[in-house]
């Protein structure tokens, strides 16, 4: 069972949902007004996108456990270890932690969905 703080990952998956929210830049040198373009560069992920940076940080601030258990909890919800098996998820998760655990994370597609369905495994939801 995840020991990591619900509120915690709550903020990470809400960070994560914005981030995988992000296309691919279509006009690099838009100079027009973004409300004629409907706001669409605001889901554009521009290297100096605050999301992103956002995200790596709050990933960044937890601490060596709680890194691991956000990547146990990941791979809970993508299905590579049921909950009965969060032991060895966790073992997995210390023996490949680097420091590049943000990293690793945001290249996961659809994080957000994958850390809820992690919580979901044990019946915690971000709902609550």
């Amino acid at each position: 069972m995840p020991t990591i703080d619900l509120d915690t990952v709550c903020r990470i998956v809400l960070l994560a949902r914005q981030f995988d929210a992000k296309v691919d830049v279509v006009d690099p040198d838009s100079g027009s007004n973004p409300g004629d373009d409907e706001m669409r560069e605001v889901l554009e992920d521009f290297a100096d996108d605050a999301t992103a940076e956002a995200l790596r940080q709050a990933i960044r601030d937890l601490n060596v456990d709680e890194q691991i258990e956000l990547v146990a909890l990941a791979w809970v919800g993508r299905g590579s270890f049921a909950a009965e098996e969060w032991d060895e998820a966790l073992a997995e998760a210390r023996r490949a932690h680097n420091e590049r655990t943000a990293e690793y994370l945001m290249g996961q597609p659809m994080l957000g969905d994958l850390l809820e369905e992690g919580l979901a495994a044990f019946d915690l939801s971000c709902a609550d």
